[in-house]
């Protein structure tokens, strides 16, 4: 049997890491969302998704 172990921290950050944080997050977001548009696109057009190797170029590529 598999058991799954979870650890919680509270962290206190200052106002710069803070900032960092937000940043970071705000960085993600906007990456997944702007990915998911483009899958949502391409399935629309040709039925089939993207791969993470397609994703990655254009990630690389620009």
């Amino acid at each position: 049997m598999m058991i799954n172990k979870a650890y919680k921290f509270r962290i206190y950050p200052n106002k710069a890491q803070a900032t960092l944080i937000n940043k970071t997050i705000g960085c993600s977001r906007f990456v997944f969302n702007h990915f998911l548009s483009l899958w949502d696109y391409a399935y629309k057009e040709t039925g089939k998704g993207l791969t993470y190797g397609t994703c990655e170029k254009v990630c690389l590529f620009g």
